[in-house]
C-alpha cells in the first residue's frame, strides 16, 4: 500500500510539472525564444518611451525577453549596447540609430556575430552594414506637410524662418529635405512673399538644446517671424525661449512628432501644426518582422509610414488631451 501511495504521489507531481512553464493553449506561459536586444537613442524622449514599451509589450506576447538600453544619444554608448547584445547571444537587435554613420562598426560586429539588426525610425546609412529590416517613418513626406503648413501659416507675407535641425539621425535629414522642397516651390519666381530661412541651427532634438539655439537666433534675427523643429522636444525649448524673449505672439512653431506633450501644444495654441508619426506600430512591427525573419518567412524589409498632419481642430477632439 505504501507503494502504490508513493506511486500515486509520483504522477501527481508529473501532472503538476506538465501544467507550468512551456508553451501552451490554455493560458500557461509562453516557453522563453530568446532576447531580443533594443538600444534607444534617448529614452527621456517620449517617442522612443513608446517604441520601447511597445517592443516590450510586443516581443513578450511571442515568448522573447527584452534587453532595453538607453543611448542617451551617445554613439559610443550605443555601441557598447551592440556588444552587449552580442555576449549575451541575441536573437535579433533593434536600433534607433544615435548617428547615422558612426554605428556602422558596431552593426558590422552584429553581422559578422550572425544577428540579425533591425533599425526603428532612425535609419542607418553607413557603408559595409547589413541592415535586415527597418521601420519608421516616410521623414521626406512628412517634411513636405510641415513645408505645406509653414506656407499656409506665413501666407502671402512670407518671411524669416529658423530651421532647428538635428543632422546626426537620417530622418531628420530627410524631413528638412522635405520642408525644403516645398519652400523652394513656394519661392520660385517670386519676388514679394519669399520665405527666407534665417538660420538652421542645431536643436539636438532635445529642449535644452532647442531652447539655446533659439534663443540665440531671437538675438541675430529679432525679426524672425517661424520655427520649424524636427522634433516635439527641440519645438518645446523653442517655445520656451519665445517665452523668455517676450515673442510668443510673433513667431509662430511647427514641430514633427505628435507626441502627446507635442498634441497638448497645439491645442494650448502653442504649436500651430504637428506632422504626426505612429511609435506604437512602429514598435510592433519591428517585433513581427524579427518573428519572420527567425521563422524563414517574407517580410516587407523597409517600410515607410506616412506622417498625418495633425492641427488644432485634430487636438480639440483628441480623447488623449486635457
Amino acid at each position: 500500500m505504501k507503494l502504490i501511495r508513493q506511486h500515486l504521489l509520483l504522477i501527481l507531481v508529473a501532472a503538476l510539472c506538465c501544467g507550468c512553464g512551456g508553451s501552451s493553449d490554455d493560458g500557461g506561459e509562453t516557453k522563453k525564444k530568446g532576447l531580443i536586444g533594443y538600444s534607444a537613442m534617448s529614452l527621456t524622449n517620449p517617442f522612443f518611451k513608446i517604441i520601447a514599451d511597445s517592443i516590450t509589450e510586443e516581443a513578450r506576447l511571442n515568448g522573447f525577453d527584452v534587453a532595453v538600453n538607453d543611448a542617451n544619444s551617445d554613439g559610443k554608448l550605443q555601441a557598447e549596447h551592440i556588444d552587449s547584445y552580442i555576449v549575451q547571444g541575441a536573437q535579433a537587435i533593434i536600433l534607433n540609430p544615435c548617428d547615422r554613420l558612426s554605428v556602422g562598426p558596431a552593426i558590422q560586429k552584429a553581422n559578422k556575430a550572425g544577428i540579425p539588426v533591425f533599425t526603428c525610425d532612425l535609419q542607418c546609412v553607413a557603408e559595409g552594414v547589413k541592415i535586415t529590416g527597418h521601420i519608421g517613418t516616410d521623414n521626406f513626406q512628412g517634411g513636405q506637410l510641415a513645408g505645406k503648413a509653414m506656407i499656409e501659416l506665413l501666407g502671402e507675407t512670407g518671411g524669416k524662418v529658423l530651421i532647428l535641425h538635428f543632422k546626426q539621425a537620417n530622418s531628420c535629414v530627410l524631413r528638412v529635405d522635405g520642408f525644403m522642397k516645398e519652400i523652394n516651390a513656394h519661392n520660385k519666381g517670386r519676388t514679394e512673399g519669399r520665405i527666407e530661412i534665417a538660420a538652421e541651427l542645431d536643436g539636438a532634438g532635445a529642449k535644452d538644446q532647442g531652447f539655446q539655439s533659439t534663443s540665440a537666433a531671437l538675438q541675430a534675427h529679432p525679426d524672425l517671424a517661424a520655427i520649424f523643429a524636427i522634433n516635439d522636444p527641440s519645438a518645446l525649448g523653442a517655445y520656451t525661449a519665445l517665452e523668455q524673449a517676450k515673442k510668443v505672439g510673433q513667431v509662430k512653431i511647427i514641430g514633427f512628432d505628435g507626441e502627446l506633450a507635442g498634441k497638448q501644444a497645439i491645442k494650448d495654441g502653442k504649436f500651430f501644426a504637428d506632422p504626426i508619426q505612429f511609435p506604437v506600430k512602429m514598435g510592433k512591427t519591428s517585433v513581427q518582422n524579427i518573428i519572420k525573419y527567425l521563422n524563414g518567412e517574407e517580410f516587407e524589409e523597409k517600410v515607410l509610414i506616412p506622417t498625418y498632419l495633425y492641427r488644432k481642430a485634430d487636438a480639440d477632439k483628441d480623447p488623449e488631451l486635457k
